[in-house]
């Protein structure tokens, strides 16, 4: 009997392992599917070459904008995400009370995680764009967007820092070298699987928002400016959201041109992403043999 109960219970958790694969990989196939079967039929090779003109033309301002605003993400957050990850996990120690001392900049990430970025996106637009008389600009936006995706570097660089085995610290410190040096050396050479997994991540969300860049980027027709203040930027999400409501087949089918393209990036991210690790993974493996 107990062994049919165990073939029962064995089961069951089959059925709704696979229930739960499909429950997460189904949506996914339904967007992505949805986007490909309405932007193809209508697809031309143009859109890569060509500028917005209105609601028609291409969209090789808003890749160039998507693909700067990308670039400046990745310098900012990505600088600030991984040294403040690098302190979480390696600088922060204890305190007198034998206390962590990163336990409030841990605890602010965190919070920080869970704004939503349209609340950012309108503080940013109060902040930057009125009060600092910022306008519509890339500097804007690029700190907007930073801000949301440090959270997720930095506590993507601690969880790899903390993967470093203790013992590449200890045998660093048995050879004499210097903290600094072992950390840069030894222990985040390591980390670095891990590291730029997070950071593509990291990219693939903001290259993906649309609410912060509506208060902070406004829109440009045109190819990107080396302007930080008071220039718009276009970029893939706007004719998303926008043209759709246009009363016009040319500007919906440049809708799905831009949340294809879109679509494609952002899994290209994510592809390398996985390839990253994986990739670290077979290496770790060969290491240990």
């Amino acid at each position: 009997m107990s062994s049919r109960r165990r073939r029962i219970a064995d089961w069951a958790f089959r059925v709704f392992t696979v229930a739960a694969l499909v429950a997460v990989v189904g949506p996914v196939l339904w967007v992505a599917g949805g986007v490909v079967a309405r932007a193809i039929p209508h697809w031309r090779w143009t859109v890569l070459t060509t500028t917005t003109n209105g609601a028609s033309g291409g969209l090789l301002n808003a890749i160039l904008g998507t693909l700067v605003l990308m670039a400046g993400v990745l310098a900012i957050a990505g600088t600030v995400g991984v040294l403040g990850g690098v302190y979480l996990a390696e600088l922060a120690g204890t305190g007198r009370r034998g206390r962590p001392r990163g336990g409030v900049l841990r605890s602010a990430t965190e919070v920080l995680a869970g704004v939503p970025s349209i609340a950012l996106g309108l503080v940013g637009y109060l902040a930057l764009v009125v009060q600092f008389h910022w306008g519509f600009s890339l500097l804007a936006a690029l700190l907007v967007l930073s801000v949301m995706v440090v959270p997720y570097i930095a506590r993507g660089t601690e969880t790899a820092l903390r993967q470093v085995p203790t013992a590449y610290r200890e045998g660093a410190e048995a050879l004499g070298m210097p903290t600094g040096y072992a950390l840069r050396t030894v222990v985040l050479r390591s980390a670095v699987p891990g590291i730029v997994n997070s950071l593509l991540i990291a990219l693939a969300i903001s290259g993906g928002e649309t609410a912060p860049l509506l208060y902070t980027a406004g829109w440009y027709t045109g190819t990107p400016k080396a302007a930080l203040f008071h220039q718009p930027i276009g970029y893939l999400t706007y004719p998303v959201w926008t043209f759709w409501d246009y009363p016009s087949n040319q500007a919906h089918y440049l809708a799905f041109d831009a949340a294809l393209i879109l679509l494609v990036l952002v899994l290209l991210l994510l592809v390398a992403a996985r390839l990253v690790v994986n990739r670290s993974q077979r290496h770790a493996e060969v290491r240990q043999r």
